[in-house]
């Protein structure tokens, strides 16, 4: 029954790096559009106001942008988990 804890605590903690790191990068990709292009990224992609090229080259942006940085962080987390998760067990003696 030990071994649930740890699963749980990092479902509970890789949540929370996701919706962190999701958050960021929405934030970040808006800003690197908006420097880009000039204009606010297009919020409503079914918008005639907005332009194919324009709503496909968002997609793109955002898809590539929080995929690799999905990757990344949840590599780093669950090495940095699974580290002080080993140092906790050792420093309990098992």
């Amino acid at each position: 029954m030990a071994e649930d804890k740890p699963d749980i605590a990092w479902r509970v903690i890789g949540g929370l790096v996701g919706m962190a790191t999701a958050w960021g990068m929405r934030k970040l990709l808006g800003f690197v559009w908006v420097k880009a292009t000039g204009k606010e990224p297009p919020l409503d992609d079914d918008s005639p106001e907005v332009g194919m090229g324009e709503a496909i080259g968002y997609a793109i942006l955002t898809g590539v942008g929080m995929s690799v940085a999905q990757i990344v962080v949840n590599r780093t987390a669950k090495k940095r988990y699974d580290a002080w998760k080993s140092v906790k067990q050792v420093s309990q003696g098992h």
